[in-house]
């Protein structure tokens, strides 16, 4: 899957081997547009391919989250102005799950504060039906849990990766396994 795969703001030290990815963050790295803080940032690392139609993307990914705003996870991009990201976030002192979908050049931001096992064993799956985007995660191979169903309007093709961000300090070490993109899971919202 790798060798298909490009960097937007490559980061200063990454290895891939076999499905695992180690990416070490830059400084002050983040992505963001405008609400509430009144900043653009577009200088966070993302690693990607090419995805058309409806599908899923799945990654598990642990990290030592210690600083505030301290990410990884998912992204869906169109452009930079139009993007989803959703991941495991550091702030207010706790891990959180946290999905941001930026429209039109204004991001939002939601969170849910998720048990500090999460660092070590999370997984989250990205998927589009259409200009639908249902984001999930789970902890230790448990139950698939809803954190957002968004709206984002797309094109056929799009980009999906990998993504990491250090808004507040560099060197975060971060390691994703399995990243994958597959056929879209069925549209029932709430499964078994």
């Amino acid at each position: 899957m790798h060798s298909n795969m490009t960097w937007l703001n490559e980061p200063p030290q990454w290895s891939a081997k076999g499905d695992t990815i180690k990416v070490k963050t830059g400084k002050s790295t983040d992505f963001w547009r405008k609400t509430f803080y009144g900043f653009v940032r577009d200088s966070g690392h993302f690693f990607s391919t090419l995805a058309s139609g409806d599908f899923s993307a799945q990654v598990s990914i642990s990290g030592e989250y210690e600083y505030l705003y301290d990410q990884a996870g998912l992204m869906l991009r169109v452009d930079e102005h139009n993007w989803l990201k959703a991941g495991v976030e550091y702030t207010d002192g706790a891990m959180h799950f946290s999905v941001v979908i930026t429209r039109e050049d204004y991001s939002d931001w939601s969170v849910i504060r998720i048990d500090d096992a999460a660092r070590n064993d999370l997984e989250i799956r990205l998927t589009r039906h259409a200009e639908a985007l249902r984001v999930q995660y789970r902890v230790a191979e448990g139950q698939w849990q809803l954190a957002r169903l968004g709206y984002l309007p797309m094109p056929e093709s799009v980009k999906v990766g990998i993504m990491c961000c250090t808004p507040e300090r560099q060197g975060f070490e971060v390691e994703f396994k399995g990243f994958g993109v597959g056929a879209a899971i069925p549209r029932a919202l709430h499964e078994e």
